[in-house]
């Protein structure tokens, strides 16, 4: 079995650790738990707010039910800092429920990843706010963020 890397790969700078977060972020707003889960090391070990996992099975399963839930998904990372193999990123998605309640998700992650960069390890804490339909600030279709869309810091998140 052929060992799969996942560019860029560690140490990082300032430039591949953005790089990484926004592969993440594109990643993420596709909203497919199967893609997702290949940045992962086959037995990555997440901690979701209250939730643990090990493994890509367990991360697919858990992603599948988290956009069943989470409708016209949005996110956005930002680097906060980066050191060897690990990145910290902060991120802020918004998300309606079943009922059409808005809200604002803000958290922090700690990632760690192996030699062939691929995350081994995530540590996520994640607060929600509910907000009303025109406070949102994500506004662009499904998928990508484009590039012109501001991120966090711009927005003042």
């Amino acid at each position: 079995m052929t060992s799969m890397t996942r560019p860029p790969l560690p140490p990082f700078t300032a430039e591949t650790a953005a790089q990484k977060a926004r592969r993440a972020e594109d990643a993420w707003n596709s909203r497919d738990p199967q893609a997702v889960s290949l940045a992962y090391t086959p037995q990555s070990r997440w901690r979701n707010r209250d939730t643990f996992l090990t493994g890509r099975a367990a991360i697919v399963a858990f992603l599948a039910a988290k956009w069943d839930r989470e409708h016209d998904y949005r996110l956005i990372k930002e680097v906060w800092a980066f050191s060897g193999n690990r990145i910290a990123v902060r991120f802020a998605y918004e998300w309606h429920d079943d009922g059409g309640q808005w809200m604002r998700s803000h958290g922090n992650e700690n990632w760690e990843f192996d030699a062939q960069g691929l995350m081994a390890h995530r540590h996520a804490s994640i607060n929600d706010q509910p907000i009303a339909a025109r406070d949102r600030l994500f506004h662009w279709p499904q998928g990508r963020r484009p590039d012109d869309h501001p991120g966090l810091s711009a927005l003042g998140l």
